[in-house]
């Protein structure tokens, strides 16, 4: 399971696993429970490459980030390693 710690929204981290490039078993610690319910079962199952395309640059009101868009980023740290 990969841990990835948030910054700059409510969530607290996020957990996922990668399995011959699909997402697998997304929770977002903490943050709007529904939501954040609702993008995990969105995106489980998809390719990384496809969750990438089409959560990333999503903001949160006035912030900078999102939830959505720290996946992206967790995302893209992973498929450097």
């Amino acid at each position: 399971m990969i841990e990835y710690k948030t910054e700059g929204v409510c969530s607290k981290k996020i957990q996922f696993r990668i399995e011959n490039g699909i997402l697998k078993d997304v929770s977002f610690i903490a943050g709007c429970s529904g939501n954040l319910n609702g993008i995990s079962k969105l995106v489980e199952g998809m390719r990384v490459e496809d969750v990438i395309y089409k959560l990333d640059g999503i903001k949160c009101g006035a912030r900078s980030t999102s939830c959505p868009s720290q996946l992206v980023k967790a995302l893209k740290e992973e498929l450097k390693k």
